[in-house]
């Protein structure tokens, strides 16, 4: 009996936190791009779900144009990074080097652990989807490379 008022009352407790936020849909045509702060001109950020600066789950997309280079940085969280369009080279340690590194493709996968130095670079437009637990940011090596700084 008392399982069967445990098991009641918490399936009652659960039903209104699914109803709030079970089911989420977006299309591409329907986000809204703007000029991310931490990252040099010519990316664009769109938030496809919750807050990157906030605690929680997150899913943004970063589109950027070929030529494009991220130097080497850190995130303070772990960071899930798919790529939906084009290909993205990444590579690892305190400086961009382009011969080191390895080129994620469309569809592909990569992982980046909270605290690991990488960097990345793009040889054609690229359009990647982002995944994680905010709070999440962007700490440059090089505080030189920070656009934010400049």
């Amino acid at each position: 009996m008392r399982t069967t008022i445990l098991l009641t009352l918490f399936s009652a407790l659960a039903v209104p936190a699914m109803a709030m936020d079970h089911h989420a849909t977006v299309q591409a045509d329907g986000l809204t791009w703007i000029a991310p702060a931490a990252y040099a001109p010519g990316a664009q950020l769109a938030v496809v779900k919750g807050d990157p600066t906030k605690e929680g789950q997150y899913v943004v997309r970063l589109k950027v144009p070929a030529g494009f280079k991220i130097a080497a940085h850190t995130h303070p969280n772990d960071e899930n990074v798919t790529v939906l369009s084009g290909s993205f080279n990444i590579g690892t340690g305190d400086k961009l080097d382009e011969t080191k590194g390895v080129q994620v493709k469309a569809g592909g996968y990569s992982y980046v652990a909270k605290g690991m130095t990488h960097y990345a670079w793009f040889t054609e437009e690229t359009v990647l989807q982002l995944h994680g637990t905010g709070p999440q940011g962007v700490i440059y090596v090089n505080p030189a490379d920070d656009p934010r700084k400049k």
